[in-house]
């Protein structure tokens, strides 16, 4: 390997790339130096810049990762030994303890069917396999009123999950409540679609540091700065706290049976 890009991957790497948005990056930014001013104060240094355009992988695995945000399944699935937990942002999601989340299932508003039954044989879209939001969930959800969907698209985000069904290259999908709230405010194509149903609340996206880090100090830091957030950029951004979600709540959530396990990183 050459050795300039092995002292580049050793750099400090941090981002909140989850539901970074072209609308949201000055809020974002203004977030992370409120955090990194933070981080200073409790010792820890920290990157200037976000990075939030980088795979996603590649960032939670990286040795020197001092905070991102990940997602339930692929935390419980590949990073639970090779992370720290932080702490969970808490959105305020309706009819969901602090620090959870749920998916909306939505279909397009013209549907006429109005029980999940109605779309057995109907095609999901989904963003990835690995993600609770958009595929675990409905998977349990689905398995609950005893199908599964054999139809699928796999669409690669959320916001694309949405569109397809908006657009009727895809029937039905589930998504991440944050992000279907974000497409509320901001697609147009959003009042093209309905929800149809809510999965069952689970532990939302938590904040995860690397093996070498102090989750204690860094949870200490990312509160202060959700204080020190504008009334403005707080709503924007829409985090109300910070909080702590045991390890064992995160791994206890079953992951859909048969799926393939593959890391994404890895080569099909």
């Amino acid at each position: 390997m050459n050795r300039s890009l092995c002292v580049e991957s050793r750099r400090m790497i941090a981002s909140l790339m989850m539901y970074a948005r072209p609308e949201l990056e000055e809020a974002n930014a203004r977030f992370w130096t409120l955090i990194r001013a933070e981080l200073h104060a409790q010792g820890i240094d920290s990157p200037e810049h976000l990075s939030n355009d980088a795979n996603a992988f590649d960032v939670w695995e990286n040795p020197d990762l001092i905070v991102s945000q990940t997602c339930g399944m692929p935390y419980r699935i590949w990073l639970q030994d090779k992370v720290q937990l932080v702490g969970t942002p808490d959105y305020g999601m309706q009819d969901c303890p602090a620090g959870y989340y749920r998916s909306p299932l939505v279909v397009r508003t013209d549907d006429p069917c109005v029980d999940l039954a109605d779309f057995k044989g109907a095609r999901l879209a989904y963003n990835a396999r690995h993600s609770q939001s958009g595929f675990a969930s409905v998977h349990a959800h689905a398995a609950a009123s005893g199908f599964w969907f054999e139809n699928q698209l796999e669409t690669g985000s959320h916001n694309r999950s949405a569109a397809a069904v908006a657009d009727s290259r895809a029937d039905i999908a589930a998504l991440d409540g944050v992000t279907w709230g974000l497409i509320q405010r901001f697609e147009s194509f959003a009042n093209k679609l309905r929800v149809l149903e809510w999965t069952a609340p689970t532990p939302a996206l938590p904040l995860i540091t690397s093996l070498d880090q102090d989750p204690d100090a860094i949870f200490t830091a990312v509160s202060n700065a959700i204080d020190a957030l504008t009334s403005d950029d707080k709503t924007a951004l829409g985090i109300k706290s910070l909080i702590k979600i045991p390890k064992d709540a995160y791994v206890a959530v079953p992951n859909p049976p048969h799926t393939d396990l593959r890391h994404p990183n890895e080569k099909a």
